[in-house]
């Protein structure tokens, strides 16, 4: 059996703590460890001053490489990350939906031309210092790879790996996955690290933290438009109770729907530079003012150029009991428990990064699957993904209709 001395395993280095803890604990178990310092974005238009842009992220990798004793090796791969990340992105916010650029970047780039760039250099293993865990079962004869949540449920990123395949998964490595944020502070601190003070990055993978208007301009036109509210006492339609068991489409499709707004039953009061620039949920950027509660955005209408708004964070436009995903954007982890025919599975879900998990029962169907909450759930938002866990392992997820 190969010792662990033999196996090179390549690490993401970023910059940040994390990874540079995981690099660590790869050491204490005694594999050859080197690294990979990423670079996928080179425009800073949009990104807002003092966010650390690659150039500084590149000096505390090589510090932190340099404090390890070990190889760190610079990889461009901005051609692959502004085709298959950024267009896309900026494709959805055109059509008036919300991509998550995080869970892409991992699914286009971080585990797929990072890991080609690892074969490469000769790694067996490649490694991230996400918070989730890996665990490997022979079921049936067939090496299955189990995601799953990781051991600090406050920091838990499965749900940005929830579109990784079985391949992808086959050599990765969390090594943090099994430590607390603050375990994982401590570590740093006691070796010494360069970055482990250094505060968690935020905004758009890879990117930063951005001005979004200003940063979706580059593609995007800005174009006047409508600000309508719609008044808390607006008559929803009035669903029958749902049938949990035995369902019929057109409950499915009522209750997965998003509420639609008519232009007559709301009210002016302001006016915006494009509805494709706001998202369901969104307070700020709205600029209205003297009202008794803040407004959130309800819904957009890219076609009409309208957004549609609300008074308060309890507004009823703001929750949905249900939700949709396409056969097309299906995406199984655990490919040996799809059902791809007429049954439902209970399930926990989450729509969103931190957000608890959320009883659910996932009816499947030809179209695709439908999601229907135990509860109405907030800011449900198309083009965002929907993940679903039995307990702590992610099985599947979808992009929401």
């Amino acid at each position: 059996m190969m010792s662990k001395q033999n196996i090179k395993v390549a690490v993401g280095l970023s910059g940040g703590v994390d990874s540079a803890v995981a690099a660590w604990l790869l050491q204490q178990q005694g594999y050859e460890v080197i690294a990979i310092f990423m670079i996928n974005w080179h425009d800073t238009t949009g990104v807002l001053e003092g966010d650390c842009p690659a150039e500084h992220d590149l000096i505390l990798a090589r510090l932190v490489a340099r404090h390890l004793g070990i190889e760190l090796h610079v990889a461009d791969f901005s051609e692959e990350y502004s085709r298959r990340v950024v267009e896309y992105m900026f494709e959805g916010y055109r059509k008036g939906i919300t991509p998550n650029p995080d869970v892409l970047c991992n699914r286009e780039i971080k585990f797929d031309p990072f890991i080609r760039k690892a074969k490469e250099l000769g790694a067996l293993y490649f490694a991230t210092g996400h918070y989730a865990r890996r665990e490997t079962l022979e079921i049936g004869g067939h090496i299955v790879h189990r995601l799953l949540a990781g051991v600090d449920t406050g920091k838990d990123q499965s749900y940005f790996l929830c579109q990784l395949s079985q391949q992808q998964l086959e050599n990765v490595l969390f090594p943090v996955g099994e430590l607390t944020k603050q375990q994982v502070r401590e570590i740093a601190a006691r070796i010494h690290l360069p970055v482990a003070t250094r505060k968690d990055s935020q905004g758009i993978c890879f990117v930063g933290k951005v001005d979004l208007p200003v940063f979706l301009q580059q593609k995007l036109k800005a174009k006047e438009g409508d600000i309508i509210e719609i008044p808390v006492s607006y008559r929803y339609p009035v669903l029958p109770e749902f049938n949990w068991e035995n369902p019929d489409e057109l409950m499915l499709q009522a209750y997965s729907s998003a509420i639609r707004y008519a232009r007559s039953d709301g009210q002016v009061v302001g006016r915006h530079d494009g509805a494709h620039f706001f998202t369901i949920g969104q307070r700020k950027g709205l600029n209205v003012g003297g009202k008794p509660e803040p407004l959130f955005v309800l819904a957009t209408d890219v076609n009409e150029n309208i957004v549609y708004t609300g008074q308060g964070q309890q507004h009823p436009g703001l929750y949905r009991k249900g939700l949709f995903v396409s056969q097309e954007d299906v995406h199984w982890i655990r490919e040996d428990l799809a059902d791809r025919g007429h049954g439902y599975a209970d399930y926990l879900v989450r729509i969103r990064y931190r957000q608890p998990l959320q009883k659910a029962r996932l009816y499947f169907r030809e179209k695709g699957i439908y999601i229907i909450f135990h509860e109405p759930q907030r800011g449900i938002t198309p083009g965002q993904f929907a993940a679903w866990y039995a307990g702590d392992e992610l099985l599947g997820s979808g992009v929401i209709s």
